[in-house]
């Protein structure tokens, strides 16, 4: 071949090559791309699992909600995130309070603690017999949840509580009765999550990717959504909230919340 195109031959044939036999680096997917696959592997497994409890919960939730009571949650440090989100949330039942701890977990393991917690939120809102309690702790080992769900059953109440089952079954709690919350719980929710909860190895010491928020939030929003569907089909109204950036949700929001509004710890705007 001439000099001149001697380059461009070499180039393309590179480029022909790589295309070929690409480097084995650019074949390894990134961290986030191993994570999505996983967490959401890990989100197909826990609708499969959750399913069945589910439908059973929508009853026994919709016909509380049905006989104007309130729904209580309560998560202690992350788990808090969880709580929370259901509460006072568009498109969300406007009858839904939190139990909420002022130092953010910092002291969860502090036996007695959570037992307070839980008193002082009775004395201001109320847990009423048949009433539902969603306890949320990833471990199930901690004190302040498990105490909240030993309150709330001596109460009367209905205790589901949202954990990954693979560690509150191998955790050791420190409360003194000696159960975790997988089995204090009259119903549980799954995360489907590994124990410590990241699920990604970054190096040979390090793991992250956490998806105890990701998942708990979901296993929320399927139980909030059977719900609704449970009180529509049987024609209860919907105290449902909208968003306040939509025009004519603050006095919509108000007018399906005036009947509960002593009850939650939220206050709506």
């Amino acid at each position: 071949l001439p000099l001149h195109f001697q380059p461009f031959c070499l180039s393309a044939f590179l480029s022909f090559r790589l295309s070929l036999f690409p480097p084995f680096s650019a074949c390894m997917p990134t961290l986030a791309e191993s994570y999505s696959a996983k967490a959401n592997e890990l989100l197909a497994r826990a609708w499969t699992v959750t399913t069945p409890i589910i439908a059973k919960l929508a009853p026994v939730l919709g016909a509380s909600v049905a006989r104007g009571e309130i729904i209580h949650t309560f998560g202690s440090g992350h788990s808090e995130i969880i709580a929370r989100e259901i509460v006072g949330r568009a498109g969300g039942l406007v009858c839904i309070s939190s139990i909420n701890d002022p130092t953010a977990g910092f002291i969860e393991n502090l036996v007695g603690y959570g037992t307070q917690l839980v008193e002082r939120y009775d004395r201001q809102y109320e847990l009423r017999a048949g009433e539902v309690v969603i306890v949320i702790s990833n471990s199930g080992k901690n004190s302040s949840p498990l105490e909240v769900a030993h309150y709330a059953k001596g109460k009367g109440c209905v205790v589901v509580g949202l954990c990954s089952v693979a560690m509150s079954t191998t955790a050791r709690t420190v409360h003194p009765a000696g159960r975790n919350l997988h089995a204090v719980a009259d119903h549980v929710l799954d995360n489907g999550g590994v124990p410590g909860d990241a699920i990604m190895a970054v190096n040979a010491t390090i793991s992250s990717g956490p998806t105890s928020t990701f998942i708990g939030c979901s296993l929320l929003k399927w139980l909030m959504l059977a719900t609704m569907e449970w009180l529509n089909e049987r024609g209860n109204p919907l105290p449902v909230l909208r968003s306040q950036n939509v025009p004519g949700a603050i006095e919509h929001n108000r007018a399906v919340g005036e009947k509960y509004k002593l009850r939650l710890s939220k206050q709506l705007a």
